[in-house]
């Protein structure tokens, strides 16, 4: 049934792209993959590196800019036309200022660098969102699962009274009790298989309607398996991504302010020129060759602006990458108590479970041997019905739990 409602849904939705066979999905880590596809840093990665890659070799280049070809001509032919001529040919070299280049080149490096950050910084966002989307939607299903569970019980009491009354052990009104009980199981049913297929609607959103792997434990019941990620160990946490970000994005500041505070003026320029020119008609030409250098003015109100405004990047960087060492620590902190308290919470409602299934056995027994009637009989049913959905919860709470540990240490899903 939940696979029939899936299908229509689906199809309902326009999703019908993806054959029924590739959803839902069966890791955490393959709808991370499929999403990060999607995602726009992934997709301008390569167009960025060129471009760090083209900013380095223009760093180690002989000149800042390209050279400059001058051609320039004279003639009197228009004023008095005694038949005078020059013609000239130059080049303007631009000349780095001292220290510009080797600042240049740093700057380049300090870009590369925070690109890489970058992009680590932002898959890690990106597997945040994946994974509060995975675990709604794995609560949803083990919800479903659990309804499911709850109907066929309901199912198997109802036929075992209809049984028993036709046989006149037991009164009409019984039946009713046990139909309606069994009515509202199907009702349960139908919201959970809802509930789970807006989820998993919702997750297949974030990867586009990519093709994963089919998850063939769909039809499991309240103990299906949990797709856990590994809890993390000590060693295994690497600098979280987000303060490498800030990091790399300081030094990228500080060096811009470095180069900035070096472009005092614009780029000196040496030039090479030869002319050839003669006087008048008749005659011969001479040839000259001359030599010059261009020395901009430096300083003013837009050299100030250019330093003050990197040098303002820097200290925004810098006192962020603070701020978020102690938000982060904090999360951290918080991410292990909650998975202390989850797995304290799992051992209660599994102890929970236990006690419950043996007192259904006992009251499915009793009931069976008219010794107990059938109101009793639904209420201890209904009580271990919870219980087992805590259980299958509480398991579903503690893998969350685990995830979001990882994602507080920066580690993306596995």
């Amino acid at each position: 049934m939940r696979q029939a409602v899936l299908a229509i849904v689906l199809a309902g939705t326009g999703a019908g792209v993806l054959a029924q066979s590739t959803w839902p999905p069966a890791s955490l880590k393959e709808v991370f993959d499929a999403a990060w596809v999607r995602q726009p840093e992934s997709q301008a990665l390569l167009g960025r590196r060129e471009a760090v890659q083209a900013e380095r070799r223009a760093a180690q280049a002989w000149t800042p800019e390209p050279p400059a070809l001058e051609l320039s001509h004279k003639t009197d032919r228009l004023t008095r036309n005694d038949g005078a001529r020059e013609f000239e040919l130059g080049v303007a070299v631009p000349l780095w200022l001292p220290g510009e280049r080797r600042h240049n080149s740093a700057l380049a490096d300090a870009e590369a660098a925070a690109i890489e950050s970058r992009v680590e910084a932002a898959r890690l966002r990106l597997a945040a969102t994946v994974r509060e989307a995975w675990w709604n939607w794995q609560r949803a299903r083990i919800d479903a699962d659990v309804a499911r569970g709850q109907l066929d019980n309901a199912r198997r009491i109802a036929s075992d009274v209809a049984r028993r009354a036709k046989a006149g052990e037991l009164a009409r009104a019984d039946q009713h009790q046990a139909d309606g009980a069994s009515a509202a199981a199907e009702a349960g049913v139908a919201q959970a298989d809802a509930e789970s297929v807006t989820a998993l609607l919702r997750l297949r959103a974030l990867t586009g309607g990519a093709t994963v792997a089919a998850n063939t434990n769909a039809n499991a019941n309240a103990g299906v398996d949990v797709p856990t990620e590994a809890e993390p160990s000590s060693a295994e946490a690497p600098v979280h991504p987000a303060l490498t970000e800030l990091q790399d994005r300081a030094k990228v500041a500080e060096r811009t302010a470095a180069l900035a505070a070096t472009r005092s003026r614009a780029n000196p320029e040496l030039t090479l020129a030869a002319t050839r020119d003669r006087g008048g008609a008749g005659e011969r030409y001479g040839h000259t060759v001359s030599v010059g250098i261009r020395i901009p003015f430096g300083a003013g109100p837009r050299y100030d602006s250019r330093v003050a405004a990197a040098r303002a990047d820097a200290v925004e960087a810098q006192v962020q990458l603070e701020l978020d060492q102690v938000r982060l620590q904090s999360e951290r902190e918080s991410a292990v108590a909650r998975v202390g308290a989850a797995r304290a919470q799992l051992a209660a409602a599994e102890r929970r479970a236990t006690l419950a299934r043996e007192t259904r056995g006992f009251f499915e027994k009793s009931f069976r041997l008219g010794e107990s009637d059938l109101p009793t009989r639904l209420r201890i049913e209904n009580e271990a019905n919870e219980a087992e959905r805590q259980a299958a919860r509480g398991r579903i709470e503690l893998a969350a739990a685990i995830s979001l540990w990882r994602q507080a240490l920066g580690l993306l899903p596995q």
